[in-house]
């Protein structure tokens, strides 16, 4: 593998060098002839509305009731402190909770096998890092003229970006399993609270945190960046945020799902229980859970937030001509987000309190309702602030109505961020018609009929969801027109970017539900693997120690029971994260339409159907949303191949009470191996399509980025949706019906195996692959207008050929690289 990386890298520097030497050449040429620099044609400089060109106002130039803008904000630096430090105490308090020796052995293993997949990952990102630094290296500094120093600066934020995402990834395992063990360890006492309690505050605490960093490096940029700096380094740190976030959201998704289904069908080939020790690929499972289901959701929201707040500022810096006006909608942005972490602060605390009350002495609750009854909360508390923080910072706006205008579209997008999650329900819950409809179909029709179910339900999830997001948008799109075109251009696109915004306000809660899942999956797995019913005296000991009569057959049905409603949380917040992509890149579109129209006064007739570089662009996207799909899951099917082939050649079911560790480091090592050659791939193809399309023809680079956005986005959501069902249809089998080791059990194995790659490696991947390509792309698509000015249209399609073909060397390698067959 490390020989292919550096074959590749020798490769792929030559077109970059040619690029640069070509960019180099019409400077060279102006020179000899007395001309200025980039004045050797006379071509329209795209300056307008280049991003390495944004600067920020002076946000100390405006008062809200006698404090400035840039004090207002610094005040926010505190918040985002608290809020580190509520993640930081309650990753204490976790850690100090009672569990029993054997379960926490268990969960120090998954956390160490995790440790390393990091370490390994963190190494090739910064491989890929090399593509991308190299791309701004040649942009920012040979295009674009920037010195030395402030070129550095630029990159040393993507690297921030990249370590933004990467830690709090490392920090959301750490949590995790922690949380785990304990949650396992409290179920021993047979109450349903703690065991619903415990991997909530682990998500919160993951919430919390991440929020807090992400926008404490915003605000860092915002006010101790100089402004003609902070333009270049937002974008800077953006690309470095959502290059990590989709190699980790990539990359985990293979893993994952790799460890699963090899874990998995060894329950049919064998018939023995879900998480049964002797397994070797249960703890690769369990590291794989965190792997996708924790490091991926983690990366990719410390990414949305920071990316949804960069398309935002770019916008209002490149469509608000007034810098008054700028400041003000800057400072009330950010004045907001502040406001969204102590709204979701607050709401926990208030939501556990009313839970503890009425579930912390039953004997049975359903634990989907107190998370409901948070998102609810949340999103409540989330519109009543944007209403007062509105009205108390921007009263006067434009012509003084405006502020409950935009609270509206704001509250579009806050309510999408419950709304949704309840629509979800419809087709992933255990107690929905649709995830019912799956297991009867199986009883009769098996694996078959069990897999259409699944296809059913996820296609009709795309309907009400994407009628859902659009009705959303249309109201958003309405208030638009209200006035607040008296501010800037185009207010329907800054309209969509507050939805998305909306949908991310109340972060610390969706990130925390999203985080509930991969807690309640290991703590069921950490049960079963610590063997602690087996151990001589074990209930003696319990009631010594700890004082309470030990249920273990009860824990265990807890335990069942609360991954379902992890299952369903899971799925729940990954239609937030895929509608924020999709209207997010709205928002990022808008600054390269502003950019090749030159502020929106030229060539707006290529912007339709009539121009056929647009339109083909269109029908390329999807065709990259439908390489993406069928990828990943190539990747997921060979290394799931590999994995039970070594599994069924090791596996002791006779004598021994556990799989050898040495054993179960192999089947993380085949998972991590498959899930890097398979990201390598995906990566740099996205890489160099982005590169290819934006030097083709840049009204054909649109079209695309609009195609891949609105493809991805049904896509994403059909399948994560059609996967939920099948996850949790064999849930009722297994936990309400009590069929394990029956044919109705094996269909909805099937069912899961085939849902898996759907809902954690697909379908969740294509939000960091649509917002990677968009937020890159607006480097992209001005390198090769620049350099099409300084070296010809002819240059510019041949590099577009030569990235073409670079592209394409990858799509051939995601499969005939990756089957079953290659060992390579």
């Amino acid at each position: 593998m490390r020989a292919t990386v550096y074959r590749f890298l020798v490769r792929a520097a030559v077109p970059l060098l040619i690029l640069m030497a070509l960019a180099a050449v019409p400077r060279a040429a102006a020179a000899q002839a007395g001309q200025p620099e980039g004045q050797a044609q006379s071509v329209e400089r795209p300056e307008a509305g280049g991003e390495a060109n944004l600067k920020l106002p002076d946000l100390s130039t405006v008062e809200f009731h006698g404090i400035n803008g840039r004090t207002l904000l610094g005040a926010g630096l505190v918040v985002c402190a608290l809020g580190l430090l509520f993640g930081l105490m309650t990753f204490t308090g976790l850690k100090n909770l009672p569990v029993h020796a054997s379960m926490r052995e268990v969960s120090e293993l998954i956390y160490e096998t995790c440790k390393t997949y990091l370490v390994t990952q963190g190494k090739f990102i910064l491989i890929l890092e090399l593509f991308i630094g190299a791309t701004m290296v040649l942009y920012f500094g040979v295009l674009q003229h920037y010195e030395p120093m402030r070129v550095l600066i630029i990159l040393i934020f993507s690297l921030i970006g990249i370590g933004g995402s990467y830690g709090v990834a490392w920090f959301g395992i750490r949590v995790n399993t922690f949380a785990n063990s304990r949650a396992a360890f409290a179920s021993l006492r047979g109450k349903p609270f703690p065991i619903y309690a415990i991997p909530l505050r682990a998500g919160m605490s993951i919430g919390m945190l991440l929020i807090s960093v992400e926008l404490l490096l915003m605000l860092c940029i915002l006010l101790f960046i100089p402004g003609d700096y902070a333009g270049p380094c937002f974008i800077g740190f953006a690309i470095g945020e959502s290059l990590g976030a989709a190699a980790l959201r990539i990359a985990g998704g293979i893993f994952t799902k790799i460890a699963d289904i090899g874990s998995d069908l060894m329950k049919i080939v064998f018939n023995i229980k879900e998480d049964d020790a002797r397994n070797p690929g249960v703890i690769a499972d369990c590291t794989g859970d965190n792997a996708g289901d924790s490091v991926g959701p983690s990366a990719d929201g410390f990414e949305t937030y920071g990316v949804t707040g960069v398309a935002l500022i770019s916008f209002i810096l490149l469509a608000v001509s007034e810098p008054k006006v700028q400041v003000q909608l800057l400072v009330w942005i950010f004045v907001m987000r502040v406001m969204m972490i102590v709204a979701s602060g607050l709401s926990y605390f208030v939501n556990e309190a009313m839970a503890k009350a009425r579930y912390g002495t039953v004997d049975k609750m359903n634990f989907e309702a107190p998370l409901t009854s948070l998102v609810w909360l949340t999103s409540g508390v989330s519109v009543v602030a944007t209403y007062v923080v509105s009205y108390w910072l921007i009263p006067d706006i434009g012509d003084g109505s405006l502020w409950w205008k935009l609270s509206t579209i704001i509250t579009c997008g806050t309510l999408a961020g419950a709304i949704i999650p309840e629509l979800v329900k419809v087709f992933t819950s255990t107690e929905s018609a649709h995830v019912k409809e799956v297991v009867t179909s199986s009883r009769e029709g098996g694996a078959s009929l069990n897999i259409l179910s699944g296809l059913v339900a996820g296609n009709f999830s795309a309907y009400w969801l994407g009628l859902s997001i659009v009705f959303l948008m249309g109201v958003a799109y309405l208030f638009s027109r209200m006035g607040v075109s008296q501010l800037m251009l185009a207010p329907a696109v800054f309209s969509f970017g507050l939805v998305a915004f909306g949908f991310l306000g109340m972060g610390p809660v969706t990130i925390a539900v999203d985080s509930y899942g991969p807690v309640t999956d290991n703590a069921q797995s950490v049960f079963e693997l610590s063997v602690i019913e087996g151990i001589p005296g074990i209930k003696e000991s319990l009631k010594r120690d700890y004082g309470f009569d030990v249920h273990f057959e009860r824990a265990k049905d807890l335990l069942e029971e609360n991954d379902g409603a992890g299952n369903t949380f899971k799925a729940t917040a990954k239609p937030v994260l895929i509608g924020t992509a999709v209207v997010g890149a709205t928002t990022m579109i808008f600054s390269i339409i502003f950019l090749l129209t030159n502020g929106l006064t030229h060539n707006l007739d290529k912007l339709s159907l009539l121009h056929p570089p647009f339109f083909l662009g269109l029908i390329t996207g999807g065709a990259v949303i439908y390489w993406f799909t069928g990828a990943s899951m190539q990747a997921v099917t060979t290394g799931a191949y590999r994995a039970v082939e070594f599994i069924k050649a090791n596996i002791k079911l006779e004598g021994v009470e556990k799989a050898s560790v040495e054993d179960s480091k192999k089947v993380v090592e085949i998972c991590t191996r498959y899930a890097q050659r398979g990201m390598f791939n995906i990566f740099l193809t996205v890489f160099f399509s982005t590169l290819a399309f934006a030097f083709l023809e840049p009204y054909f680079f649109i079209g695309y980025l609009i195609s891949i956005a609105l493809f991805g986005l049904y896509q994403a959501i059909f399948m994560a949706n059609g996967g939920g069902a099948w996850d949790n249809a064999k849930k009722i089998v297994e936990v309400e019906l009590k069929a394990k080791g029956t044919p109705l059990h094996a269909a909805t194995v099937v069912g899961d195996t085939v849902g898996d790659p759907f809902k954690d490696t697909s379908s969740v991947a294509m939000n960091p692959v649509i917002k990677f390509t968009t937020l890159f792309g607006l480097l992209a698509v001005e390198l090769a207008v620049r350099l099409s000015a300084e070296a010809g249209s002819v240059v510019s399609l041949l590099l577009g050929a030569v990235f073409f073909g670079l592209s394409l060397v990858f799509v051939w390698r995601s499969f005939y690289g990756m089957r079953i067959g290659s060992r390579a």
